[in-house]
């Protein structure tokens, strides 16, 4: 059955609508420039509320260590999920010792990693536009024909403009074995709407 992840999540209805349709992992967003941004406090106030359950994935755009350490030091964290390059993921990993997700955006087939490089795994989405102003989370689908052939190198999710109208879709065109959505279960930017994450839910695993 194809794992979900729900990411940006920053309030209690969210964050329990989440838990409560069985999703593996939640997305804690620790970027401040993204409107799914939350206060590290206010992320361990969140788990705290279902303790287990999920797994807590911590986003970081371009950290330093203390950034990081910060965030573990109000928190516990199962997986980091990282924006930053293959040799600086190797480091955090080293650093902190936990399973470390990398992020590679995609426009072409060359794009798609064929080795992980030292990380756990990989989140593939698409290249953010060059006046974006964070590297994901931009509500934009990637050519899911570019995955055709690819034999990925480690576990991976897919990401980028998924919804619950195109989720079955995506994961039938690509064999995702794992799909993470952000803004397409979302009312308002960075408010998380309760029925679209059991609607995203329901179609992933239909």
């Amino acid at each position: 059955m194809t794992k979900i992840k729900i990411c940006g999540l920053n309030d209690a209805a969210g964050f329990d609508a989440a838990v409560a349709v069985g999703a593996e992992y939640i997305g804690l967003n620790f970027f401040p420039p993204s409107p799914r941004y939350v206060a590290p406090a206010d992320a361990a106030a969140l788990s705290a509320r279902h303790p287990g359950g999920p797994l807590r994935v911590g986003l970081f755009v371009k950290p330093e260590d203390a950034e990081i350490a910060a965030v573990l030091a109000a928190l516990q964290l199962d997986m980091l999920q990282l924006y930053v390059s293959a040799e600086r993921a190797r480091d955090i990993r080293a650093r902190f010792g936990l399973p470390v997700w990398r992020a590679v955006g995609v426009t072409a087939a060359a794009d798609l990693p064929d080795d992980p490089e030292g990380a756990d795994g990989l989140l593939i989405e698409p290249k953010a536009p060059a006046d974006a102003s964070r590297p994901g989370g931009n509500a934009i689908s990637m050519d899911w024909s570019l995955l055709d052939g690819w034999r990925a190198p480690c576990d991976w999710m897919l990401a980028g403009g998924l919804t619950p109208g195109n989720v079955a879709a995506a994961i039938r065109a690509t064999g995702a074995p794992c799909v993470d959505v952000a803004s397409g279960v979302e009312r308002a930017r960075g408010v998380k709407d309760p029925a679209l994450i059991a609607a995203f839910a329901a179609a992933a695993r239909a």
